[in-house]
């Protein structure tokens, strides 16, 4: 059996390259959604074109049965190899000081929690020290944890600094274990979660103060993430990979 790759969030933007590129190099996918059926049908049939098995499973990552539920159906599908932490969230542009706390605790719940259970069901299926025979886990940031975001969404870049530490702190618990956790930054990528900030053109009017002067492509981001899921990165972990044109 093919090793098995989980992608949360997988029927959109990065989380849907990474879906496909991983197709093409050979792991059986499991593509993670939350409400888009058919665009996760889509992306199965894509794997699928290449010779690849995949399966879509719908599911909140902020919910603990239903992310032990996936895990559980990756092992049907073969040994897991490989955890993307995709999934996220972001709620329209506005000040901090416009913020309520339900907004702060759905976008924390999503892409802080959501990633933290992921993770630990990961490690507690490929850790050596519970009897797995290790694998990578690949978090997906983003350049706004050292940007902050300013008058836009310094919650959603609050949640990504967590993420960039857990990432060094989870890297390094199981260093020794057969587990490598690393995570990508991208910089302004053209994907759809720029409409769910309420500015679908966002990502060319930020390509402005890139250095390369260009909106990064969701499959430059999944080629990031597929090498550094990829034993070429086998003496990597507990590190952040910026993908972000220099910005």
């Amino acid at each position: 059996m093919r090793d098995v790759i989980i992608v949360t969030g997988g029927s959109r933007g990065i989380g849907a390259a990474t879906c496909v590129r991983a197709a093409e190099a050979g792991y059986s996918v499991l593509v993670n959604y939350v409400s888009d059926t058919d665009a996760a049908a889509d992306v199965v049939e894509q794997c699928r074109s290449v010779g690849a098995d995949a399966a879509a499973i719908r599911g909140d990552v902020s919910d603990e049965a239903s992310v032990v539920a996936m895990f559980d159906a990756a092992e049907v599908m073969g040994p897991l190899r490989v955890l993307v932490n995709n999934a996220g969230i972001l709620h329209p542009q506005m000040r901090f000081d416009e913020m309520s706390v339900d907004r702060w605790r759905d976008v924390f719940e999503v892409n802080v929690i959501g990633a933290f259970l992921c993770a630990r069901e990961a490690a507690r299926r490929m850790s050596t020290v519970h009897g797995g025979r290790g694998g990578s886990i690949v978090n997906v940031s983003s350049a706004a944890s050292y940007l902050g975001s300013p008058g836009e969404y310094v919650d959603y870049a609050a949640t990504k600094a967590a993420i960039d530490t857990m990432t060094i702190g989870l890297g390094r618990e199981l260093a020794n274990e057969g587990v490598r956790v690393n995570a990508v930054r991208p910089g302004v990528v053209r994907t759809q979660i720029h409409a769910s900030g309420g500015e679908p053109g966002r990502a060319e009017r930020v390509a402005t103060g890139v250095p390369m002067q260009r909106p990064g492509e969701p499959a430059e981001v999944a080629a990031t993430i597929l090498w550094l899921a990829s034993d070429a990165a086998s003496y990597v972990t507990a590190t952040t990979v910026d993908c972000s044109g220099g910005r």
